[in-house]
């Protein structure tokens, strides 16, 4: 008899893990979003969360760590260290694993994310106030020859930036200052802060007729405006564009990763969503984890040659 309760107790010790494990989500789950609400990214992200509450009856939510206009990373460090069990999941641009890495932040070297997949290519722009003595991307290299012009980003190391900096470089010309936002947006110009930025199509939509588009940023121009050129026209050497994806902590359970890629894959491809594709001129799509990590790899070379031409 003893031996048989041992026993009992033994398996009932092993079956406990595995029924726990097997229950995910039995608690809330956190997107985490580096940048503040409103954008795309933030947007989709939410769609995402609220898709996944209703399929598993968990709250889900999304926390939204804006960087300071210096990265992402604050919030993809709060990733990095929360328990990799899929309750704190990263919905991050690029840099995270390719810049990230790279740049003195310890939670992020070295990098400690795995994609679940890409949802998302932002319509990048790089856009002037209406009274602006240009209309091109020329006409703003003549013009910032013998006057200063100050640059708007979202931070010196995202590819936007990097792409702008690379254009300006490969026209002959350079910005007299540069600053990083947390947001950029019609305000941006109307104030005066900045008298060119890149940011993306859906910020400045409601003063589209009000602002100029330079040039779009990526190799595919944007349905909405589609007689603005793309960088990659302009300068064939700068063919990076800004993408999103989930992200999860290396070493999460495949099983749950599976329970948030279907949820994100259907919210992603649902009329909803590319509904706001079609509203903002944005690429929504899926890109499963095997080819998000080929396009990481990718754009680190690519990264590396726009680093190149800025020597």
């Amino acid at each position: 008899m003893k031996k048989l309760l041992s026993l009992g107790v033994l398996l009932a010790a092993v079956a406990m893990p595995i029924a726990a494990h097997a229950e995910y989500p039995e608690k809330p789950v956190e997107f985490v979003v580096p940048f503040p609400p409103g954008d795309l990214e933030d947007v989709l992200t939410r769609m995402i969360a609220e898709d996944f509450q209703t399929k598993y009856g968990s709250p889900a939510a999304v926390v939204n760590k804006p960087g300071g206009g210096g990265g992402p990373f604050p919030g993809a460090a709060s990733v990095a260290t929360a328990p990799a069990d899929g309750y704190t999941i990263g919905s991050f641009v690029v840099d995270v694993p390719t810049v990230g890495p790279l740049i003195g932040i310890p939670e992020l070297d070295p990098n400690p994310f795995e994609p679940l997949g890409i949802f998302l290519t932002y319509p990048f722009v790089i856009v002037a106030g209406e009274n602006a003595p240009y209309s091109d991307i020329d006409g703003l290299a003549v013009h910032a020859k013998n006057n200063d012009v100050a640059l708007g980003h979202f931070g010196a190391p995202m590819p936007p930036t990097q792409v702008t900096f690379a254009l300006a470089k490969a026209k002959g010309f350079s910005f007299s200052s540069e600053a990083a936002f947390d947001a950029l947006d019609c305000n941006s110009l109307a104030s005066g802060d900045v008298d060119v930025m890149n940011t993306t199509l859906q910020l400045v939509l409601p003063c589209l007729d009000k602002i100029k588009i330079l040039a779009s940023i990526g190799n595919k121009r944007i349905p909405l405006t589609p007689d603005t050129p793309t960088v990659a026209e302009l300068v064939p050497e700068i063919p990076l564009a800004l993408w999103n994806g989930l992200f999860v902590h290396k070493d999460t359970p495949q099983d749950v990763r599976e329970k948030i890629i279907a949820v994100a894959k259907q919210t992603v491809l649902s009329e909803r969503a590319q509904k706001l594709a079609t509203e903002t001129g944005a690429q929504v799509y899926w890109q499963d984890a095997d080819a998000s990590t080929v396009q990481i790899e990718a754009d680190i070379k690519a990264q590396g040659a726009v680093a190149d031409l800025l020597k």
